[in-house]
């Protein structure tokens, strides 16, 4: 039997390569997003194994409604990909918009928590798979990563606790954990706009690209269903660590 698999934030970047990587080895994807005009460009090319549907993690009424419009043939929902995800501002925290940490809060941590206890039942009956794209910013704390690095620090806690309580169910979950990625709009959104400041960060990087991640996402759903990826972090050869900062007194 073919998989169904729902992909979150599948507009662009990470959850588009997703998306087309999955069909392409044979999966049913349904690609959500609040864009529904990309997801219907992504449709034309993945053709009726594709299907568009447009979520915002934001709000959990919408949410509902968007999974009680899916067709019958669409709700039997095998696996969960929780792709969709933000960081806003690079400011320090006492200087940050507050506005900026709810929204992070809402779609990273609430949204994903959301979407997942919704398709928990569905999951647990077809002993799929939940993915959640937690980052190594929820290891590695940054200046100006604040609410952000939380929010993916709850994403790696809240997929172990999953472990913990799916034990026995056949149900597989995985925090996959990038570092420095580009070819995305991650940093486009992170600086709001700022195109100039979005392309410096990745110059000159060999940083991961979405096909690196899509790959990933299909060789952690092909792994024997007795195997589980507690978590999987993963860096372009150019990012590795530094010194930890003192400051001194003069």
């Amino acid at each position: 039997m073919v998989e169904t698999v729902l992909v979150t934030g599948a507009s662009a970047g990470f959850g588009w390569a997703i998306c087309q990587e999955l069909v392409k080895a044979g999966y049913r994807v349904i690609g959500a997003a609040r864009r529904l005009e990309k997801l219907q460009d992504l449709k034309e090319e993945l053709g009726d194994s594709f299907y568009p549907l447009a979520l915002d993690l934001t709000s959990t009424e919408n949410v509902n409604q968007g999974l009680a419009s899916l067709p019958n043939e669409w709700q039997e929902i095998d696996s969960l990909i929780n792709n969709a995800g933000l960081a806003l501002g690079l400011d320090k925290a006492q200087e940050a918009n507050f506005g900026d940490w709810e929204t992070m809060m809402m779609t990273n941590m609430v949204g994903l928590a959301y979407l997942t206890h919704a398709l928990l039942p569905k999951i647990v009956e077809r002993q799929g798979y939940v993915i959640n794209m937690g980052s190594i910013a929820g290891t590695y704390p940054y200046p100006g990563g604040n609410i952000y690095g939380a929010t993916k620090a709850f994403v790696k806690q809240f997929s172990l606790n999953l472990r913990a309580d799916l034990v026995g169910t056949g149900v597989r979950v995985t925090n996959l954990e990038p570092g420095l990625a580009g070819g995305t709009e991650f940093s486009l959104v992170r600086f709001k706009g700022d195109q100039d400041k979005a392309e410096q960060l990745y110059q000159g990087a060999n940083s991961i690209q979405p096909k690196d991640i899509a790959r990933t996402i299909l060789w952690l759903l092909e792994q024997p269903a007795h195997l589980n990826i507690n978590r999987l972090e993963i860096m372009p050869t150019s990012q590795s660590f530094g010194p930890l900062p003192v400051h001194r007194e003069p």
